[in-house]
């Protein structure tokens, strides 16, 4: 299923830069988050499916999850150093209705795409 909502999000991402090559005019702002947007999204699904090809095995993860419990144990604290997790990706079909809301007014064409790439996100849960 991840699969198919993938390709799904890939070919619907496709359709909306084609649409919006065919609008006359799109304000740097909207452009800009948009591109962003964009960014996040394609990051996200590499992410995935570099996450995917790597799979460790139950027995990699089982030797990973021993070596995580001995570093708590030897420096309970050493967890809240660690990097925040990236936040980019955070939210994007929240981001993606924000971004529709603005785009509504002005490009009444485009609006309906950018609400069904905000459901799809929203459904695979980013």
């Amino acid at each position: 299923m991840l699969n198919d909502d993938t390709a799904n999000l890939k070919s619907h991402l496709k359709t909306l830069h084609a649409n919006l090559a065919q609008t006359e005019q799109v304000d740097e702002e909207l452009q800009g988050l948009l591109m962003q947007l964009d960014g996040d999204i394609q990051a996200l699904l590499d992410k995935r499916a570099a996450a995917a090809q790597a799979a460790l095995s139950d027995e990699a993860l089982a030797e990973q999850a021993k070596v995580a419990e001995l570093a708590e144990l030897a420096d309970p604290a050493a967890h809240l150093l660690a990097e925040p997790p990236e936040t980019t990706t955070y939210g994007l079909a929240e981001r993606t209705q924000e971004i529709t809301a603005k785009f509504a007014a002005e490009h009444p064409r485009l609006e309906p795409a950018l609400r069904e790439l905000g459901r799809m996100l929203s459904n695979m849960g980013i």
